[in-house]
């Protein structure tokens, strides 16, 4: 119930937009792959800045 209102770090939202983008590559790569490459490497940059966050 308290969760409800609690509000998401820097670092969940970024996960979501990551596993989002990876699901999306995933379903373009069987029909465009060089749409798929473009959304892994959104994907990548993403990843990249929730490595950058500190713990």
């Amino acid at each position: 119930m308290f969760t409800l209102f609690k509000k998401k770090t820097e670092r969940e939202r970024l996960q979501k937009k990551y596993k989002t983008l990876m699901e999306e590559s995933y379903k373009l790569s069987h029909t465009n792959r060089k749409a798929s490459d473009e959304k892994q490497a959104e994907a990548a940059d993403v990843l990249k800045k929730i490595e950058q966050l500190p713990e």
